[in-house]
């Protein structure tokens, strides 16, 4: 369970985030909208621990993320899988050593991190891709080797940024329906940003942030 405590992220005068109140239930697919600026990308980053709430407490899991050091904050961070719009892949290795990456920086032995590879892959569908560069893929195939990527330490939760945003509308469905299939069969709670209504109806709710804040749906309008 994930649970924000009147946090607050202030830049200079500025509010990203006021007061916020938010719980998101484990196995719960939650969707955050609202326009540029609104506070989507720093409600991640303070999830991730990229930034720190100037007040307020965040609770994942049980665990006080104020209570949680520097030198814990890489075996925290293992609890997540993060896809965002630019899949951040390395151009110049193949896909197997992109989505082995994780693993590979963790200390699994090769012959575990070849194991996981593979098998989160053939759940993407590119198996046949694994010694490809991620030149020859199409945007689609890119993106699912970065949710390959998002999978390999078993996360309990699934952070995504705009995963659709740089493709075309039949291969954004495609994704969309992948992360779906995913939330299910790994039994991950899922939270997205997204600028895309369509996108956001396929969710179990709509969390729209407005000023720092979750706007009233318009069921509780």
């Amino acid at each position: 369970m994930i649970e924000f405590e009147r946090v607050s992220r202030r830049f200079g005068d500025q509010d990203a985030l006021r007061h916020l109140n938010l719980t998101i239930e484990q196995g719960e697919m939650a969707f955050l909208t609202g326009h540029s600026g609104a506070g989507k990308s720093t409600l991640l980053r303070l999830l991730l621990l990229l930034d720190r709430p100037s007040s307020g407490d965040i609770c994942v899991n049980d665990e006080l993320t104020s209570k949680i050091r520097s030198r814990m904050v890489p075996r925290y961070r293992r609890r997540f899988g993060v896809v965002f719009q630019d899949h951040r892949l390395l151009f110049d290795r193949s896909v197997h050593d992109n989505v082995a990456l994780p693993l590979v920086m963790a200390g699994f032995s090769p012959t575990d991190t070849a194991r996981r590879v593979r098998a989160a892959l053939d759940k993407v569908g590119l198996l046949p891709h694994e010694r490809a560069y991620p030149a020859v893929l199409s945007g689609g195939e890119q993106q699912r080797v970065a949710i390959a990527r998002a999978l390999m330490n078993a996360p309990v939760l699934l952070l995504a940024e705009e995963p659709t945003g740089n493709l075309d509308s039949e291969t954004g469905a495609g994704i969309m329906t992948l992360l779906l299939e995913l939330k299910q069969a790994c039994r991950l709670t899922l939270i997205m940003a997204t600028h895309d209504p369509q996108m956001a109806r396929q969710t179990d709710r709509i969390l729209r942030l407005s000023d720092g804040q979750i706007a009233p749906s318009l069921e509780e309008s």
